[in-house]
């Protein structure tokens, strides 16, 4: 602080008092500028109350409880099982040569070898349709005369298909060696014969996921808590109202309720003795962590790269019509594959005028522009898009940018519920959390130390907990996509 000297009196110059409060070149203290010149400071500085809401609604939350649903469960596993396919088929997926592939042996009696690693569910009496891998174009119906009835190695014969207008497959065109895919399409017997012989028995496809147990906590001083600082506030809910130190808390619990979904989505299953922090998770000869969403995509369902075009999407079309065939699929995007589609879908449209589609006010033009799609039909699949936050946010998956969208199925599937022994409908995509008549572990919070009526501890601290167990079932995995940038 100093005394004013630009009237060039000096150190002579002394304060003269105002009447009314008017700044002059004589009557105010320079309180930032210890060297006598500045501006003005004798008022008191404008304060907004008012937090800004410069990142608008921060969650990332809420995926889950739009496409999926909450049940408990009591124990330490969730098991359920899912169908296999109805039908045989084989599909050639190997170099000639190799244990993995389906081969001919283009001799007189047409054996086939559909190696190793394949079970072989040919019956004798069996009518297939074979044709080439390469092509597609090369088509013969075959009777199954002779069949192992079990795998063999590669090389050997599992099989002997005849032709039904050739001698043999090698007359058919077929070469030695050649890959070939096969599907079973019906039988052919004999007046008076006797039943086929051996049966199909369906394979039980069990999958199971664990709970993981998820924490988080808030911790102050008590004397802290004493020193009140009111700021006005508007949550991600919309309450608005002034807070002091319990902002913090606020904000802990609405960050704990987004790894409650986060967790749910990223998570992957461990292998006990890979990584270090298996001792600290899970005890000797556990396995620790969860299957999340991306987990069970990337293994039992589908990876789809770099769609940018209709093209793209048809191929992605013939996938389902491979799998469950599902006819309502939610696809939930980032900003950049939600614009894709959006031109994609424009380019299509009948009122479509110079790259803009007009789809409100009566498609009037002239009025406004709708440049955005939230549903539409191609084929017989019915498609209903939404931005997904979490690939948008920058302090999400939205800062690595892999991972463009997920299709995810709408309605129910039937599987076969290990703990009620029955089968059930449930949501393709549904979290379980534990609870019992005991102790609901949803999403519990307690608050111990001195601050309040909080006094389980001794420490002169207020701490807020969070805990949740919980694991996300995925079921149906082979009807998912995953669009993922290359």
């Amino acid at each position: 602080m100093g005394f004013n000297t630009s009237t060039g009196l000096g150190g002579s110059f002394s304060l003269t008092p105002m009447p009314s409060p008017t700044v002059s070149d004589n009557n105010y203290l320079d309180l930032a500028n210890t060297a006598n010149q500045g501006w003005a400071q004798q008022y008191l500085p404008e304060l907004y109350a008012e937090e800004v809401e410069r990142y608008g609604n921060r969650t990332i939350g809420g995926f889950l409880q739009m496409v999926g649903a909450e049940m408990p469960m009591e124990s330490d596993q969730v098991v359920w099982s899912e169908q296999n396919r109805l039908h045989i088929a084989y599909k050639s997926s190997g170099a000639a040569g190799s244990a993995t592939s389906i081969e001919v042996e283009a001799k007189a009696n047409s054996t086939i070898s559909l190696g190793s690693s394949n079970t072989n569910s040919l019956r004798v009496g069996n009518t297939v349709l074979v044709t080439d891998a390469a092509t597609g174009l090369k088509t013969v119906q075959c009777y199954v005369s002779t069949s192992t009835g079990v795998a063999s190695d590669a090389g050997t014969v599992d099989a002997t298909l005849l032709p039904y207008k050739f001698a043999s497959l090698s007359t058919a065109g077929f070469v030695d060696n050649e890959q070939l895919n096969i599907f079973v399409y019906g039988s052919e017997f004999a007046k008076g014969s006797a039943s086929m012989a051996g049966e199909l028995k369906p394979q039980f496809q069990k999958y199971d996921n664990r709970p993981i147990i998820i924490k988080d906590h808030f911790k102050i001083s008590g004397s802290d808590t004493a020193q009140i600082g009111w700021v006005e506030t508007t949550d991600e809910s919309g309450q608005t109202g002034y807070s002091w130190y319990l902002k913090a808390a606020g904000e802990t619990r609405l960050r704990f309720e987004d790894y409650l979904e986060t967790s749910m989505v990223e998570s992957v299953k461990g292998i006990p003795g890979t990584s270090v922090a298996d001792t600290a998770i899970a005890d000797s000869g556990d396995s620790f962590g969860t299957e999340g969403l991306f987990a069970a995509i990337e293994t039992r369902g589908n990876v789809f790269e770099d769609l940018a075009s209709l093209g793209d999407f048809d191929l992605l079309l013939k996938n389902l019509d491979k799998q469950g065939a599902i006819e309502e699929n939610m696809l939930y995007t980032n900003r950049s594959l939600a614009l894709t589609l959006d031109d994609m879908v424009a380019g299509l449209n009948s009122n479509y005028q110079g790259g803009a589609s007009f789809g409100v006010f009566q498609n009037d033009a002239d009025m406004a522009l709708n440049l955005g799609f939230s549903a539409f039909r191609r084929g017989s699949y019915d498609f209903y898009k939404s931005d997904w936050k979490y690939l948008n946010d920058a302090a999400a998956r939205g800062g690595f940018g892999d991972v463009s969208g997920c299709l995810i199925p709408a309605g129910t599937s039937t599987v076969y519920d290990q703990s009620l022994g029955k089968n059930m409908n449930r949501p393709f995509l549904h979290v379980r959390y534990r609870a019992s008549q005991t102790d609901d572990r949803r999403l519990k919070s307690w608050v111990t130390g001195s601050v309040g009526s909080a006094s389980y501890t001794g420490d002169d601290v207020m701490e807020v907990h969070y805990l949740s167990e919980r694991c996300l079932v995925v079921q149906g995995a082979n009807n998912f996509v995953m669009l993922k940038e290359s």
